[in-house]
């Protein structure tokens, strides 16, 4: 870095003079904005554009490589009105200074019509148009956004529809030049912060009516994108009805006014009362109508002989149960008569047969250690027995007769 304060005690080269101006000018005036017709332009076989830029006044040199040049959506050309963004710079080999072109913007209306349809068949093509991808503004949001002028009829326009239909939507004012140099990117820059925010439930683009100059903003590529890739649905509603601008084609939704689109993201709340009265009051009458038929079928059931069958049914079966019981009752009675009679006769055979019957009858039995003898062996000579009449037991010695072989009682 040359030191300014001894430029004067010594002898500067060209090449050094040239070396402090430039880097004089590019330190002040790193990246500017002007606007001037051009002329003397010529494209370079290698893509650059050389051009000058002039008004009344004054012109400048400018150059735009061709990195940048092919993002143009208009073709330079002279006469062109132009805004042209870029930094100063000087190009020592002739000492002349120049502007390093990064953007052009074309000024005129032709030019800027011919521009927004470049651009739209440019973002036509690569499907940022596409309505398969456009997503469905939430019926009933919460909170949304409105990037927009905070000093335009705009905002104050949606604020009033909003106050009015559904006052207790939370909103999110988002501050941004509509336009003029450098609105665009504000707006897309909006966009991408409303999204790092995440809270929305969806966010409105919104800009009064007004030339196409003064629209320019929402037709440049950078707002698109920004939208295209906004995760939060947009509604687009920039200048009246007929104006379309390149965010309208991009948007999720386009509202023919800002006002429109207030009315489009908050439901009508004096409406959704009167639905939900309307469908409560048709709710209740439809239940009474049916517990009224219901009440009528169960009526119709209990009257219905099929209802009554069981009950029928119920009562024979009662009836029958008691018919079994009596017809049980007297066989059982009979039965238990004839058991009697049965019993009764045995019980004649067996007294007929018992002992006492049969000693009556002039048999006796004998006796030994309370045990009946039935068989003489059974006995010897001196056992003591006893005999056992029918009215009583007299004791008795067995003794033996010799003189014959049978034994002799003794009693």
């Amino acid at each position: 870095m040359f030191d300014l304060q001894q430029i004067p005690r010594r002898v500067l080269s060209i090449s050094e003079l040239t070396q402090i101006i430039k880097q004089s000018l590019e330190s002040s005036f790193p990246l500017i904005w002007v606007q001037g017709e051009i002329s003397n332009c010529r494209k370079h076989s290698s893509g650059h554009y050389y051009f000058t830029l002039k008004d009344e006044g004054a012109q400048l040199s400018a150059v735009m490589w061709r990195s940048r040049a092919e993002g143009l959506l208009f073709t330079p050309e002279d006469g062109i009105k132009v805004q042209a963004r870029g930094a100063l710079t000087v190009y020592p080999p002739r000492g002349n200074y120049q502007i390093d072109v990064l953007r052009l913007l074309p000024v005129g209306v032709g030019e800027l019509q011919q521009a927004f349809e470049a651009l739209k068949q440019k973002l036509q093509a690569e499907g940022l148009f596409d309505p398969s991808r456009k997503r469905p503004i939430p019926r009933f949001p919460d909170r949304i956004g409105i990037i927009t002028s905070p000093t335009g009829a705009a905002l104050q326009d949606i604020r009033s529809v909003l106050s009015r239909r559904f006052p207790s939507l939370n909103v999110v004012v988002v501050p941004v030049r509509v336009q003029g140099v450098g609105a665009a990117e504000e707006i897309a820059r909006a966009v991408e912060d409303v999204n790092r925010y995440g809270e929305l439930d969806c966010v409105i683009l919104a800009r009064g009516g007004g030339s196409l100059e003064d629209l320019w903003a929402f037709n440049e590529e950078v707002v698109a994108r920004a939208i295209f890739a906004s995760e939060i649905p947009v509604i687009s509603a920039v200048g009246h009805e007929i104006d379309f601008s390149i965010a309208d084609f991009t948007a999720d939704l386009r509202a023919p006014t800002p006002s429109s689109s207030a009315e489009l993201v908050a439901p009508d709340r004096a409406e959704i009362i009167d639905i939900l009265r309307n469908s409560s009051y048709t709710m209740r009458q439809r239940l009474a109508d049916r517990i009224a038929q219901m009440r009528q079928r169960v009526e119709h059931l209990v009257l219905s002989y099929s209802f009554n069958r069981p009950k029928d049914l119920l009562v024979q079966y009662s009836q029958r149960v008691d018919e079994l019981e009596k017809s049980l009752a007297s066989a059982s009675f009979r039965l238990f008569e004839k058991v009697q009679k049965r019993f009764l006769s045995l019980q004649q055979q067996l007294n007929a047969l018992g002992p006492r019957n049969v000693l009556r009858r002039g048999y006796a039995m004998i006796q030994r250690d309370n045990r009946t003898i039935t068989r003489a062996v059974q006995l010897k000579q001196g056992d003591e027995t006893e005999i056992h009449f029918f009215d009583g037991a007299v004791p008795a010695r067995i003794q033996r007769n010799e003189r014959k072989e049978t034994d002799e009682t003794v009693l």
